[in-house]
């Protein structure tokens, strides 16, 4: 009697599943590790300065939408990044799920899907949180569930693919080095604690900072939930993440089958 086919979706949503139940577990250890740096910038700029008025109370709007892209985009890429990392190092443990009967690309997606939705978890989380150690926010709204969404889920798999990419290019030594040179000048030129619109009085930062992934996801939160504020055209942004998207997608998927099969 012949094997009964397993159709591919199956197989993927059987492999999605399998991480978001490690991920399940591990929550707690999960937010405190992509979340903690996101809430001490909340409590020292959102809730200190403020209340000591070195920094207007203003200044909150502005920075609220960043915090959320910033643990957004970090949780996503994080999710995917260190895994690759593990997975191809020492232990192979990629090597299962190479096995499974669907293309090794398949695989690949799957761990974009899920860094995605671990993103948004973390997104989620930090939002209610870091308005209630800012306080009242002006102009804020969660009424843009439309581009919220669009903002999150192109914002999330950009990030995601970017992790693949980091995960799979470099060795597992070169992690520290990494994260110095490419994940902290992103954040302190990702536009997250200032508008991209405030660059005005240094043209040349203003348009040098578009190579950055993390403008836009930052962006586009302002655009999403404090739309009062200054902030790029949701057209704009939504056109530059999905060709993030697919530069980073492409580069992943390139790296991480050269790793499958050496």
């Amino acid at each position: 009697m012949s094997e009964p086919n397993v159709s591919t979706a199956r197989i993927f949503l059987a492999l999605l599943r399998r991480d978001i139940t490690v991920a399940r577990r591990e929550l707690v250890f999960f937010l405190i590790r992509t979340t903690i740096q996101p809430l001490l910038f909340v409590v020292i700029f959102g809730f200190l300065l403020p209340k000591m008025g070195i920094v207007g109370r203003n200044y909150t709007t502005l920075m609220l939408p960043g915090i959320v892209a910033i643990s957004l985009a970090m949780s996503g890429m994080m999710a995917v990044m260190l895994p690759m990392i593990v997975d191809f190092g020492q232990t192979k443990e990629i090597e299962d799920r190479l096995l499974a009967p669907i293309p090794n690309q398949v695989v690949a997606i799957e761990k974009i899907v899920n860094g995605t939705i671990q993103g948004i978890i973390a997104a989620i989380f930090v939002l209610p949180v870091a308005r209630l150690i800012m306080g009242p926010i002006n102009a804020l709204t969660l009424t843009n569930v439309g581009p919220l969404l669009v903002v999150a889920i192109l914002g999330g798999a950009a990030f995601a693919a970017m992790g693949l990419l980091l995960g799979t290019a470099f060795p597992p030594q070169q992690v520290g080095m990494m994260l110095s040179v490419i994940v902290a000048p992103m954040m302190m030129f990702g536009c997250a604690y200032y508008p991209w619109r405030g660059l005005d009085a240094i043209p040349a930062m203003k348009w040098a900072v578009l190579v950055n992934p993390l403008v836009y996801v930052a962006e586009g939160m302002r655009a999403a939930i404090t739309p009062a504020t200054p902030h790029m055209p949701l057209l704009a942004i939504a056109s530059a993440l999905l060709l993030i998207n697919v530069i980073f997608i492409f580069l992943g998927l390139k790296t991480f089958m050269k790793r499958a099969v050496s």
